[in-house]
């Protein structure tokens, strides 16, 4: 049984204090070693991790996904299966800040109900786009769609790269992690639309 998080607001952009944190991550250079005010590399370096923290990999963070799916629904009046593949995903880990990148799947059979292709890849994206464990960002995909389109199942598959796999610990350069969220009594339509049938 899969426990779902609270839905949280969308923060704004006057919450992030972009001072402060370049502050911080000038101090954690400097804590291993690295002077940020005197090595040329590293002059700015927390300035630009800010940036690209808040302006790209936390996007996510600033998008209301509920909304954003509901805003592109409309009422087809008649069901189908519904397959996107190839979404190209882009996600943090929360436990070492390492980037995981590879692709998801998004497969459903809707009832009256659709959304626009590009919705559905916008979606994955904004919940790829935060402090994420891979293993959540399809089960949160599957409770957007669920709450707008109501389908008869849906399923959402990542495959990613884990940084923190390959840059460091085991260095299984080459390992890919694959997760599977899935949801609707017809599991094996799901699986098979989806790419996993047996």
């Amino acid at each position: 049984m899969t426990t779902r998080a609270t839905k949280a607001k969308p923060p704004s952009e006057g919450s992030v204090d972009r001072v402060a944190a370049a502050r911080a991550i000038d101090a954690f250079l400097s804590a291993i070693g690295r002077d940020p005010t005197a090595e040329p590399d590293l002059v700015g370096t927390g300035e630009r991790v800010v940036d690209a923290f808040v302006d790209d990999l936390c996007a996510g963070y600033t998008v209301d996904t509920r909304a954003r799916i509901l805003e592109a629904t409309i009422d087809a009046g008649a069901s189908s299966i519904v397959v996107v593949r190839d979404i190209p995903v882009v996600t943090t880990c929360p436990h070492h800040l390492l980037p995981a990148i590879g692709t998801a799947a998004v497969a459903m059979k809707t009832r009256s109900k659709l959304a626009g292709l590009g919705a559905i890849a916008a979606l994955v994206d904004a919940h790829a786009r935060r402090l994420a464990l891979q293993e959540n960002i399809g089960e949160r995909v599957l409770d957007d769609l669920e709450a707008a389109l109501a389908p008869e199942w849906a399923a959402c598959k990542l495959v990613l790269a884990h940084g923190c796999m390959i840059a460091r610990g085991e260095r299984a350069t080459g390992s890919r992690v694959e997760t599977l969220a899935i949801r609707g009594v017809d599991t094996a339509s799901a699986l098979a639309a989806i790419g996993e049938g047996r």
